[in-house]
């Protein structure tokens, strides 16, 4: 079914390629090859509705307008104008910057999207260079549900609405209506900003704090973004200051994320017989902030001042430390068992179509062999040649030898010669979607991120020249989208101008609404400076690294493999010396780092992580724990990867973590204190407990 379905599309695709005039469905039914299956004119008229569907979801322009001046029955065409790419070349470096793009959807929502624009790219003989600059590899995770429709709602400029939960509020999700005017991601996390229509004002809201699903409206009139308006800008400001300070006494050598924000640091008089305590003046934004940043350091580190964080400390810690772990309970089914699966692709007979489309045009415009094509699209060389013999079966109705495609297919299996004649029709490669050409667009927004790409002119080129390749042209546009005019005529130039300019600009506006910001401190920017000098001349690089499971540092070379920007956040992948092993080392956690002068010497059993995962790479070795929170602490689930989420009573979540350091849920555990409770292992909630006697202890010895 899948490739008689795949050989009735394509043949209506160069069927309404071929015509200068609109067709009638009932011209449609009796020329093209495939509609004679259906049995019926319901059946007919069932499978035509879902292959124009399907095709325009494609990206193929179908244009509705005046099928015969003497009825009203409305007719199909393709315009070529509205068809085909326009011309696009690129240079060496604007190619690599292109591949760069694409390669940061790879593993997201719009992954897809991005590659169909590559490969059409590449069917136009277009040199895009995914594999270039492999020092560098920039990922976007869109892992947000309402990721794909809020980004689809800003496309077509559609109100929203949605239920929501603030941060920190343990009552029920409300719902809020809204006009979205952009989606921004700043520090790895997805934004939308717009107008509020219940509160009538500008508000900025967290995908990942959305609840359910998005309804995108589709009545009412389209969304209207203000002269000026900056969403950019909104969400940045959205996020709060810090506006006090807090002293705190914490332990040498330890707590060092308390210093790492520290406004000042004093030393502690040094003795002998006992550790040393430094001061520390700490900036935070709430009491219920600061208890929990620093309850998560045991012992090692307390609130002096303000008293009334004190007491909320001594509150915190008591709670924790009168609570008796209870009997361990069974594992939720599916607990752990690893990621989720991924998302389905589209159905295999439209991906067929899409390469068919693709295939013809390369072949056509350059001296291939199946193995080169293979190769260039990312195929085997079986579906090349299963493919071809498909492309061998269709053509322009009549089907006569005259007007079907020519394959030698002969010389396609014995020797990999690829011999297509009689294929003008599709001599041209298909034009670049809204979504695909903004996914590249983006993708280039974000490189200005990324050391040694940043100030590239070629960023700037390549932007220009996919703003170019997207959308009709405008002039000689064809017909409107969903039809002519309404009295079934063609529209006039001069309309069909305005429309093209029209859909050119959704282009544009859309990948102007959609921002990647990673804010990053100057040191770490310095940090970035450093490791790309050390990748390109291939120096082994000193660290002093903090790492993010254990409050201590380490003393590591490093032999650099590449820069990766996930999450918000930039990492050094290399081979570690002192684990023997590729480690990822995240720069804002990196306290010092010197470019040696030795040569890297990366051994040949080291191979870059597969991050189609994430940067985070669990393992069957890893524990599992299994904490109970309430409303308040949703945002565990916002901030780690959580192989079970489960809704309870009272809006209270049990969740189940994956950590190769217990220590590390331990700190977890002691930050959520009362509003949270290890279920599992029983043994971490006893250490848990410990940890908060202690901790409680030194509260009470200054009273």
């Amino acid at each position: 079914m899948s490739r008689r379905k795949t050989e009735r599309q394509l043949n209506l695709v160069i069927c309404l390629l071929a015509t200068r005039r609109f067709l009638t469905a009932r011209e449609i039914r009796s020329t093209v090859a495939g509609y004679d299956e259906a049995e019926s004119d319901a059946a007919f008229k069932r499978m035509f509705e879902r292959d124009k569907r399907e095709l325009r979801d494609s990206g193929i322009p179908i244009e509705t307008g005046g099928g015969d001046i003497w009825s009203d029955e409305e007719g199909y065409r393709i315009s070529r104008a509205d068809y085909e790419l326009p011309e696009i070349e690129l240079k060496a470096d604007e190619a690599a910057v292109l591949g760069l793009a694409a390669r940061a959807w790879r593993n997201a929502a719009l992954g897809e999207a991005a590659a169909n624009a590559v490969l059409k790219l590449r069917a136009a003989g277009v040199p895009v260079d995914a594999d270039a600059a492999p020092g560098i590899t920039p990922v976007l995770s869109t892992d947000e549900p309402a990721f794909l429709p809020m980004w689809q709602a800003v496309r077509d400029r559609r109100p929203v609405e949605f239920d929501y939960r603030k941060p920190g509020e343990g009552e029920e999700a409300a719902r809020r209506r809204l006009e979205p005017w952009g989606v921004v991601n700043v520090r790895g996390h997805w934004y939308v900003a717009g107008y509020d229509r219940d509160r009538g004002a500008r508000r900025v809201f967290r995908l990942g704090r959305i609840v359910g699903a998005v309804k995108v409206m589709a009545s009412g009139p389209d969304v209207e973004v203000p002269e000026g308006a900056d969403v950019r800008s909104m969400v940045r400001a959205h996020r709060a200051d810090p506006e006090r300070t807090a002293r705190l006494r914490v332990r040498a050598d330890s707590g060092h994320e308390l210093r790492r924000g520290a406004l000042r640091i004093v030393p502690g008089a040094h003795r002998p017989d006992r550790p040393r305590w430094d001061r520390v003046d700490f900036p935070y934004t709430d009491v219920a902030q600061l208890v929990g940043a620093v309850a998560r350091f045991g012992d090692r580190a307390v609130i002096e001042a303000p008293e009334e964080a004190r007491e909320a400390m001594v509150a915190h810690l008591s709670a924790v430390a009168d609570r008796v772990p209870e009997p361990e309970e069974a594992a939720e089914p599916g607990d752990g068992d690893g990621p989720a699966p991924e998302g389905r692709r589209g159905a295999a007979s439209a991906e067929q179509l899409r390469r068919l489309l693709m295939l013809v045009p390369y072949a056509l415009s350059h001296d291939v062999r199946v193995p080169d094509v293979a190769a260039h699209f990312g195929l085997s060389e079986r579906q090349v040649l299963k493919d071809l013999s498909l492309l061998w079966m269709c053509g322009l109705p009549g089907y006569t030898p005259g007007d079907l495609i020519e394959v030698d297919l002969e010389a396609a299996e014995a020797t990999g010669e690829i011999i297509i004649g009689n294929a003008d029709t599709l001599a041209q490669p298909l034009r670049l979607t809204a979504d695909e050409a903004a996914t590249l667009i983006v993708g280039v927004d974000l490189l200005g991120e990324l050391p040694g790409v940043a100030d590239s002119d070629a960023l700037k080129r390549v932007g220009e020249k996919l703003r170019a390749a997207a959308g009709p042209p405008v002039a000689g546009g064809g017909a409107r989208a969903a039809g002519a005019d309404s009295a079934g005529f063609e529209a006039s130039p001069k309309a069909q101008a305005a429309e093209a300019g029209a859909q050119r600009h959704a282009v544009d506006r859309l990948a102007d609404s959609v921002g990647i910001r990673i804010e990053l401190s100057d040191e770490v920017r310095e940090m970035q400076r450093r490791c790309d000098a050390a990748l390109r001349a291939g120096q082994l690089v000193h660290l002093r690294y903090l790492s993010g499971y254990v409050d201590e540092v380490t003393e590591r070379d490093v032999d650099p493999m590449r820069l990766v920007v996930d999450e918000g956040h930039t990492f050094l992948e290399g081979w570690c010396r002192l684990r023997e092993d590729v480690r990822l080392f995240r720069l804002d956690r990196v306290l010092d780092l010197t470019v040696l002068p030795v040569a890297a010497r990366i051994p040949p059993q080291a191979r870059r992580r597969d991050l189609r995962s994430g940067v985070l790479q669990l393992s069957a070795d890893d524990a599992r724990v299994t904490l109970e929170l309430e409303a308040s602490e949703r945002w565990v689930t916002e901030e780690y990867v959580c192989s079970s989420v489960r809704e309870l009573a009272d809006g209270r979540l049990r969740v189940t973590l994956r950590t190769p350091a217990p220590a590390w849920a331990c700190r977890l555990a002691l930050r959520l204190g009362p509003r949270a409770r290890v279920v599992a292992p029983v043994e971490l909630a006893g250490r848990v407990r410990d940890d908060a006697r202690r901790a409680l202890a030194a509260y009470l010895a200054d009273e």
